[in-house]
């Protein structure tokens, strides 16, 4: 389940929250109880980078190089 940030317009009492992707976003407040409560946008824990990765890395021989691979003439 993804971690999400929230913040209160109210009182500006950050926090953060686990909830399934499906869930309503929250609104109350746990600190000043308004319903007043946003949801922030966040930088993920990982990042995908590079170039191919997922093509390459349990591959051998000829079939290490799909992408560029024979072309016919």
């Amino acid at each position: 389940m993804p971690l999400y940030d929230y913040q209160c317009a109210s009182c500006e009492h950050r926090m953060e929250a686990l909830q399934k992707i499906s869930a309503a976003p929250l609104t109350d407040c746990p600190a000043c109880q308004a319903p007043a409560l946003k949801k922030l946008l966040s930088v993920p824990g990982f990042r995908l980078s590079g170039n191919g990765w997922y093509e390459t890395d349990f591959k051998t021989g000829a079939k290490k190089n799909l992408a560029g691979g024979d072309k016919a003439d």
